[in-house]
């Protein structure tokens, strides 16, 4: 494992606190819910299945140790009962459909559970006593890509040149319309969105993103195709958006109106680093022979380069990448070589989550 020095966290306000997760099973979320646990909060997630069995969400045996319940969002009246029953205090929302491909494919599925399956998820919270802070997880991609370089502001132009894209700048203009109309005039539930970078760690196996290809790949040393091999993407180790959102939900509380806003979380702007690079770091760390490139041209439009300004979160939260891109990408390579070499991937994501908050100060 690496080695870091110790600092205060300031997440102590976590300990007890109720804590609903929608999207617990995916990758994002199975990492929050078991951050959360360790920092002892109690944690309500609802979601469907994990896509496959070697996901982060069964190798950190995250329905042990939460109220895990299966639940589509987009039935809104079920979603009330599960958050009028658990009683959060903080809902971080994270289920939706992510992946652009599978977007392109069935469009109208993704634009259904990521736009009302947010719009459901604002409801259920609007009618709820308890919840004091809601935290809608989007991405990067809201923003309309011109192309220019220069990194997004939160107060730049949404957009959207596909539909995964267009779903979540409708998700960032629904949050912000209950906002404005429901939760603000009030002050009694704060509502704020966070946009992160493209996000790397253990644990994801979907579908036609670039690290579990490149895994998958490597065990079975066969050629990886490449979509779009020059494309720069904000790249950063799961934990570092995590720990943004956790930050973000503390001045919430205690602020219902001064936070409710966007917030992005990505790495430093000199971290700029293409698809290629994230391959060949990859597979120098995973150890085994080289994998063969085949570029594969997409016929579906896909920005050549995205990148985010985070000084906002920077100055106003005090929050700051920890990890440099080399960190992020052994860190992640190391996590599935753990999962293949069958060891205890618990105990495994616990030194990566006890490492990171070493070197938090």
């Amino acid at each position: 494992m690496l080695n870091g020095k110790g600092g205060k966290m300031g997440l102590e306000f976590l300990r007890n606190r109720k804590i609903l997760i929608t999207g617990h099973t995916g990758f994002k979320g199975s990492w929050l819910a078991f951050w959360l646990q360790k920092l002892g909060a109690s944690v309500t997630g609802v979601a469907l299945e994990p896509k496959t069995s070697g996901d982060a969400f069964y190798a950190m045996g995250i329905s042990e140790t939460v109220n895990d319940l299966r639940h589509d969002i987009n039935d809104l009246h079920g979603l009330k009962e599960i958050i009028n029953q658990s009683a959060p205090e903080v809902v971080f929302h994270l289920a939706a459909q992510p992946l652009v491909l599978e977007a392109i494919a069935d469009p109208l599925y993704t634009l259904q559970t990521n736009i009302i399956g947010t719009a459901n998820l604002l409801e259920a919270c609007r009618t709820a006593r308890s919840v004091r802070a809601i935290i809608v997880i989007t991405s990067d991609k809201c923003y309309e890509n011109h192309e220019t370089g220069e990194p997004f502001r939160e107060g730049d132009c949404l957009g959207g040149n596909d539909p995964y894209s267009a779903s979540k700048a409708c998700a960032e203009v629904i949050t912000a319309s209950y906002r404005n109309t429901y939760f603000n005039p009030s002050g009694s539930v704060a509502v704020a969105t966070v946009r992160a970078g493209n996000i790397i760690g253990g644990g994801d196996w979907s579908e036609n993103r670039i690290v579990p290809d490149c895994i998958r790949a490597l065990q079975a040393n066969s050629p990886l195709n490449l979509r779009n091999p020059g494309a720069v993407r904000p790249w950063q180790h799961v934990l570092e958006p995590l720990y943004g959102y956790l930050l973000l939900a503390g001045r919430m509380l205690n602020d219902k109106t001064s936070y409710s806003e966007a917030w992005n979380f990505g790495p430093p702007g000199s971290e700029s680093h293409s698809v290629s690079e994230l391959v060949d770091r990859i597979t120098m760390y995973w150890g085994g022979p080289g994998i063969y490139l085949h570029r594969q041209l997409s016929v579906n439009h896909e920005a050549n380069i995205l990148r985010l300004d985070i000084s906002k979160a920077r100055n106003r939260l005090g929050w700051e990448p920890r990890l440099s891109f080399e960190q992020s990408v052994r860190m992640t390579t190391d996590w599935y070589r753990a999962q293949q070499e069958g060891m205890d991937l618990k105990h495994f994501t616990l030194q990566q989550i006890n490492f990171y908050e070493s070197i938090l100060r």
